[in-house]
């Protein structure tokens, strides 16, 4: 069956004033900016003039002399926040402070301008399009009250093609959201991955009447979204962004192979996180971007640390725009235990949230070959059954990987009231008792 082409290409190539809508064209325009926001960033914030006192603007003559730039991190931005600025604090709209485990006090902030803020809306409107339109009716479960938050940037957007939205937050009350489905009769829900299932699996009736998910903020595991697709017959979307790109950075289209991005707004590279090198189509490696039009707040080279990689086909929908293949996890997530032997989290979410009896997990590494699981089940029935299900899921999947010396401990998580589950947009991870002890 022929899919509809990306809304996304359209938007790009009219917000850009592209006189060809092909690749190359939009490389040119890329390149136009990024220089631009080279020469931006250096006269107006106090890191990147120190970040580039090197590095002068006539000899960014190429692709290659770009890559050449030193990268800015997660670290840099904690250091300092204020140090990137390049307006004056008065003339900053929103503030948003993220949460973090680190221990230091040091916060991550991003700052927007209303103009910033209105370019996320600009590509909520189009991204949105690619699964909705004015007959929908669509939930958020994600924080929206306040100016500038997601919720609140995505109601505007489908304002636009007159799309009923109602933003609920986060899910805290299953009972409250399940009457707003019945209620409002919602066919679309866009929120977190772990609360949409959690949702589906203890409101399976009304949630029968989804047609359409969008999950945002996390990774999303392939064994979620078959479950929601098989058990519901609802189409599953992805949707790949995090603040410091200004929210959104790419959504799948109808075709539902990755995420086209918005790539009048940011551009994207993948690189070796060891070396730095830019790593071919295809491959896997760090999601690294720059921002093109960022007022208040321009980052150029930052690392996400996300994995993830370019697809090497054209998408079905028959759009020119490149396709990033759905994010594979966080290197952060990628604990080693010896040598060349590692735990991603990714594995985790993949084997046991694939079980219908589990509602949440967290893994805790206590040493070099133990790994404790302690997992929360929707209830209590058959504990040591389900306790030992889980136990044999991962000892299996483990051998196959050729991690036999790791010894699984799985045990009983103290997650008491279901309903109070993940009111968090901090991402899941997995807990390194490791390095607390050598802090300690």
């Amino acid at each position: 069956m022929k899919k509809n082409k990306t809304p996304m290409e359209d938007w790009i190539v009219k917000r850009t004033g592209l006189t060809s809508a092909n690749q190359r064209s939009l490389s040119t325009y890329q390149f136009k900016k990024l220089v631009e926001v080279f020469e931006y960033a250096k006269a107006n914030g106090a890191f990147y003039q120190k970040q580039f006192v090197d590095q002068d603007l006539r000899e960014i003559k190429s692709w290659d002399d770009f890559k050449l730039l030193p990268f800015t991190t997660g670290a840099d931005i904690k250091k300092n926040p204020f140090s990137f600025l390049c307006i004056p604090q008065q003339q900053v709209d929103r503030i948003v402070t993220l949460n973090t485990s680190g221990t230091s006090g040091k916060k991550k902030r991003l700052f927007f301008t209303e103009e910033d803020l209105l370019k996320t809306v600009d590509f909520f409107d189009y991204g949105m399009r690619s699964l909705t339109d004015s007959s929908d009716r669509v939930l958020v479960l994600l924080p929206g009250q306040a100016y500038g938050t997601i919720g609140d940037l995505l109601k505007k957007a489908l304002a636009r093609s007159n799309t009923t939205c109602i933003v609920f937050g986060l899910l805290t009350d299953l009972d409250a959201v399940a009457q707003v489905i019945l209620r409002n009769q919602i066919n679309c829900i866009v929120g977190i991955p772990i609360q949409v299932l959690y949702l589906s699996r203890s409101k399976a009736e009304c949630f029968k009447q989804i047609e359409k998910v969008l999950l945002s903020t996390d990774y999303v595991p392939k064994s979620m979204v078959a479950e929601l697709s098989h058990k519901f017959r609802c189409r599953v979307f992805n949707h790949y962004g995090m603040t410091e790109m200004g929210y959104g950075g790419g959504v799948e289209c109808e075709a539902l192979n990755g995420y086209h991005l918005r790539e009048g707004d940011l551009y994207f590279e993948i690189i070796d996180p060891d070396s730095g090198s830019p790593i071919e189509d295809g491959k896997y490696g760090e999601i690294v971007f720059t921002s093109l039009n960022r007022i208040a707040m321009p980052l150029i080279r930052y690392r996400t640390g996300d994995i993830g990689a370019f697809s090497t086909d054209l998408c079905p929908c028959g759009t020119f725009l490149r396709t990033l293949k759905k994010v594979a996890g966080r290197y952060a997530n990628r604990i080693h235990l010896d040598h060349d032997n590692y735990i991603d989290l990714s594995t985790f979410e993949e084997s046991l949230l694939g079980d219908e009896n589990i509602l949440d997990y967290q893994v805790l590494i206590k040493n070099n070959s133990v790994l404790s699981i302690m997992v929360n089940f929707y209830n209590q029935n058959r504990l040591d059954q389900k306790i030992s299900r889980v136990k044999e899921i991962l000892v299996a999947h483990l051998s196959v990987n050729k991690k036999d010396n790791v010894r699984i401990e799985v045990e009983q998580g103290n997650l008491c009231k279901p309903d109070q589950m993940v009111n968090s947009m901090v991402k899941r991870k997995i807990l390194d008792l490791r390095k607390e002890e050598c802090n300690g």
